[in-house]
């Protein structure tokens, strides 16, 4: 079932991924790199849709960050 996800920009959408890997960056300790962690959830706003993907904006560390979800990265979505 295809979804257009035009309908839904600008809303507050929560996404569950299938596993998936991110850095943190944050202040670098005695030479030390920044550590992995698994990111499973995202919560922030449907700013654009692509044919393979979204993008959402939300603030992270008082920044403005935007993702780029492919769709097949996707396991739920919530949307309000």
């Amino acid at each position: 079932m295809k979804m257009d996800w035009n309908n839904y920009i600008d809303h507050t959408i929560n996404v569950t991924l299938f596993e998936n890997y991110g850095v943190v960056y944050g202040e670098r300790k005695d030479g030390t790199t920044p550590n992995f962690y698994e990111i499973v959830f995202k919560t922030g706003k449907l700013v654009a849709v692509f044919e393979d993907a979204f993008l959402m904006e939300a603030v992270r560390d008082n920044q403005l960050v935007r993702i780029y979800i492919p769709f097949s990265s996707v396991k739920c979505v919530e949307i309000f």
